[in-house]
C-alpha cells in the first residue's frame, strides 16, 4: 500500500513490527526516535528515570539537554538545579547546552539534530517546529523522556494525516507567520485536531526556511502533533549553508577542522541521494488548500489563536498597547529580527510602550549584531532579554500587568500566560510587532486591503479493510460492559481529577478513584461500577498534563475510556500508565443523539462488547470501528505502563 511521508519516517524508526507490516494511520508502534530533547524539564525527568531503576542513558547520543526556560532566573535554586542538570549530562555523556545558548528547538535546527527524513521528539508541545525542515517532530510527556533515556524506545501511535496545499505565492510584506495565522483561524473547527499535517503545493517553494519553522511551530496551537515541510532546494541549500557555516565556526572540545557528527558534506551527500517523499497515490484523511495570494498580515486574539483579525482593520481601530514582543522560538530569528529592523530602523518606540526583543539563539543574536539589526532595535529603545524563553510563558522580566494589552510575535496569547488574566495579547509578524511598538497601536507598516483569505477542506473515507489483530498473552481478546456516557466535550483534566487533588503527593489509589470527575459530575462515582466503560465526547482531557486524570479512572475500575477525540497528552498520560484510551466518533455521535445533554452521566442498560481481535465496538446491535491496538500498546497494558516497561527491558 502507498504510504505518506508521515507514514514513510514512522515505519523507519519503528522496531519490532511484524514480518511484511506496512505502517499506516491508527498502528501502535514502538519506535526509537533519533533523538530526544528536554530542557529545563530535565531536571524533573532525572528522577522519573532513577525511579524506574535505570543507572544510565541507553545511548548517550540519542538525548539532547538544553536549558532555555527559566534562565532569566538567577536564584540559587534555579542555578542549583541548573548545576544538577549539567552535571547528569557530563555523568550520562549526553549533549548538554547551558542557559544562554538558546531555546532547545532552535538548537535543535541549528545543530543538526532535527534532520530531513528523520524522527525526532521532545517534551514540548513545540517540538512540531522540526517540521519545517522536514524532520517528523512530535511531542511526548516526561514518562516517554525517561522510558528512550533508559531503552532508547518509546511508543507512538500514527495519527491521521492531512493534505495542505499550499497555491500561488505571498505577497511582498506578508509572512509564514500571517500563513498560520490564517490557517489557524480560516480553518477553525478542529479540522486538524490531533492530525500530522504535509504542506505540499506550488506555493512552498518561495517559503523561506524561517517561514517554514514559524508555520510548522504554530501548527501545534491549529491543534496538529506534527506539521513536515517537504525536503527541497530551499532545505537542502540552508543545509549546505549551514554544513559550511559548522565547519568554520568549530566544535567544542574536538579539533577545529573536523565534521560536524550530524551537519557534514557526507550526511548531506546521502540525503540528496535519497530525498523523502511521500507516495503519489498516498492516503491523506484531509485535504486543505490555501491560496497565498489571499493572505494579508492578520493578528489572533485576544485569549485565543483561532480568533483572526485583519490588520488592516486593527489599525482602524487604533487599538493602544502597552507591551510589545520580538521573542520566542516561533519568531525570533535571524529572518524575523531583520524584517522588524527595516521596520523600526531609524525611529523610536512610541512614548507608553515597552518593546522586548531576544534572539532565538546566541548565534541568532550574534548573525543579527553582525547585520546591524540588533543594534536598530536597540536604537529605537527596545529592551533586551536573553536568548531563550521568558514573556512567552510567563517567566521574568516585561509580563503583561492588570489591564495592559500586548502585541507579540510568540505563539500562544491564552488567557494569564503572558501575564495577568486581565490582560490581552494579541500575535502577529514581526513586522506588525514593529510597527505597532512604533505606532502605539496595533499597525502595519505596508497599505494592504482587507481581503478575505480563500481555501477549502474535504474529508477522505479510507477502506475499512482490515485484518485480524495479534493478541498477545496477557491482553483481553474482548471487554464487555456497560457504558457510563458523560457528554460534554472539550472536558479538561481539571473536570476529571481536580487540580486541589495534583499536588498532594501521597494521595493513595483508592482516594484518586473517590474523586473521579469530581468536578464534572459529583455523582459519577455513585452511578458506575468496576468495569464500566467511559464514554466521552471531543478533545477529552483537554487542559493540564496532569496524570492522574488517567489513573483516578482506572483505580476507579473503568476498564477503558473511549471519545470521539483526545487531547494527545491524556491518550499518553493513560497509556503510559496501562489505561487504553480508543477514539470511535461514530458512537459517540449516536450516543449523544440518544442520550441528548440532560444529564452530566448516563448509565447504559445494555452492555457493549470491545473486541480487539477484530478492531470494533458493538453497541445496540451497530457495530462501530476502531483503530486496531497494536503490540507496543498491548505490552503496555499487560505490564501495567510505561515504567513497568522500562523496568521488564532494563
Amino acid at each position: 500500500m502507498q504510504q505518506n511521508l508521515v507514514e514513510k519516517i514512522a515505519q523507519k524508526y519503528a522496531v519490532d513490527l511484524p514480518e511484511g507490516h506496512i505502517v499506516h494511520s491508527g498502528d501502535f508502534l514502538s519506535i526509537r526516535p533519533q533523538h530526544v530533547m528536554t530542557h529545563d524539564n530535565t531536571g524533573a525527568v532525572i528522577p522519573k528515570f532513577k525511579s524506574i531503576g535505570a543507572a544510565k542513558v541507553a545511548n548517550p547520543r540519542q538525548p539532547v539537554y538544553t536549558l532555555d526556560h527559566n534562565v532569566q532566573d538567577t536564584g540559587e535554586e534555579n542555578l542549583k538545579k541548573y548545576k544538577k542538570i549539567e552535571s547528569f549530562a557530563a555523568d550520562m555523556g549526553v549533549d548538554f547546552y547551558p542557559a544562554g545558548r538558546g531555546i532547545g528547538h532552535q538548537i535543535m535546527i541549528e545543530e543538526g539534530y532535527a534532520f530531513p527524513g528523520t524522527m525526532v521528539v521532545a517534551s514540548d508541545s513545540h517540538s512540531n517546529m522540526y517540521g519545517g525542515i522536514s524532520c517528523l517532530g512530535t511531542p511526548i510527556v516526561r514518562t516517554d523522556a525517561a522510558a528512550i533515556w533508559a531503552t532508547g524506545r518509546t511508543w507512538w501511535q500514527v495519527p491521521p494525516v492531512a493534505k495542505v496545499e499550499l497555491r500561488g505565492k505571498l505577497k511582498p510584506g506578508v509572512t509564514g507567520k500571517d500563513v498560520i495565522i490564517t490557517l489557524c483561524g480560516l480553518f477553525n473547527h478542529d479540522e486538524v485536531l490531533n492530525h500530522a499535517i504535509e504542506f505540499r503545493g506550488g506555493g512552498v517553494a518561495a517559503l523561506s526556511l524561517d517561514d517554514r519553522l514559524a508555520i510548522a511551530n504554530m501548527t501545534t496551537e491549529w491543534g496538529a502533533l506534527a506539521g513536515i515541510f517537504p525536503c527541497d532546494s530551499v532545505t537542502l541549500n540552508w543545509l549546505e549553508a549551514r554544513v559550511q557555516f559548522v565547519k568554520k565556526r568549530g566544535l567544542q572540545n574536538v579539533p577545529s577542522d573536523a565534521d560536524s557528527p550530524r551537519l557534514n558534506a557526507a550526511r548531506l551527500k546521502e540525503l540528496r541521494s535519497n530525498i523523502p517523499n511521500a507516495d503519489p497515490d498516498a492516503f491523506y484523511a484531509k485535504e486543505l488548500w490555501l491560496d497565498l495570494t489571499t493572505v494579508t498580515p492578520h493578528v489572533s486574539g485576544p485569549h485565543n489563536v483561532k480568533t483572526m483579525t485583519p490588520v488592516a482593520e486593527m489599525r482602524k481601530r487604533k487599538l493602544k498597547v502597552n507591551k510589545a514582543y520580538l521573542v520566542s522560538c516561533v519568531n525570533s530569528r535571524e529572518e524575523d529580527i531583520a524584517q522588524a529592523a527595516e521596520v523600526i530602523r531609524g525611529r523610536k518606540v512610541a512614548n507608553g510602550v515597552e518593546f522586548y526583543i531576544a534572539a532565538a539563539s546566541k548565534e541568532v543574536q550574534d548573525a543579527s549584531e553582525s547585520r546591524g539589526d540588533w543594534s536598530a532595535l536597540i536604537e529605537a529603545g527596545a529592551k533586551v532579554l536573553p536568548p531563550g524563553c521568558g514573556p512567552c510563558i510567563g517567566l521574568g522580566r516585561g509580563l503583561l500587568e492588570d489591564g495592559e494589552v500586548g502585541i507579540s510575535a510568540t505563539n500562544r496569547n491564552f488567557k494569564g500566560r503572558m501575564g495577568s488574566k486581565t490582560a490581552e495579547a494579541y500575535l502577529g509578524s514581526p513586522a506588525v510587532v514593529a510597527q505597532s511598538a512604533i505606532s502605539g497601536y496595533i499597525d502595519m507598516p505596508t497599505e494592504f486591503d482587507n481581503v478575505a483569505p480563500k481555501g477549502e477542506v474535504k474529508t477522505n473515507a479510507r477502506s475499512t479493510e482490515k485484518s485480524a489483530v495479534a493478541i498477545m498473552e496477557g491482553f483481553p481478546r474482548e471487554i464487555k460492559g456497560k457504558l457510563a456516557f458523560c457528554y460534554q466535550d472539550n472536558l479538561n483534566t481539571d473536570g476529571i481529577y481536580p487540580g486541589k487533588y495534583t499536588y498532594q503527593d501521597d494521595i493513595t489509589p483508592e482516594q484518586q478513584a473517590e474523586v473521579a470527575m469530581e468536578n464534572y459530575d459529583p455523582e459519577f462515582v455513585k452511578l458506575t461500577h468496576k468495569g464500566d466503560i467511559l464514554v466521552g465526547g471531543y478533545n477529552f482531557g483537554t487542559g493540564s498534563s496532569r496524570e492522574q486524570a488517567a489513573t483516578a479512572l482506572k483505580y476507579r475500575g473503568i476498564a477503558l475510556v473511549i471519545a470521539g477525540s483526545f487531547s494527545e497528552t491524556y491518550k499518553r498520560n493513560a497509556i503510559n500508565n496501562g489505561f487504553l484510551a480508543i477514539e470511535a466518533p461514530e458512537l459517540v455521535n449516536d450516543l449523544k443523539t440518544k442520550y441528548g445533554s440532560e444529564k452530566l452521566t448516563v448509565m447504559s442498560d445494555n452492555e457493549a462488547v470491545v473486541s480487539f481481535t477484530e478492531s470494533y465496538i458493538e453497541f445496540d446491535g451497530k457495530r462501530y470501528d476502531i483503530a486496531p491496538v497494536g503490540g507496543a500498546a498491548q505490552e503496555l497494558v499487560v505490564v501495567e505502563g510505561l515504567e513497568n516497561w522500562v523496568k521488564k527491558n532494563l
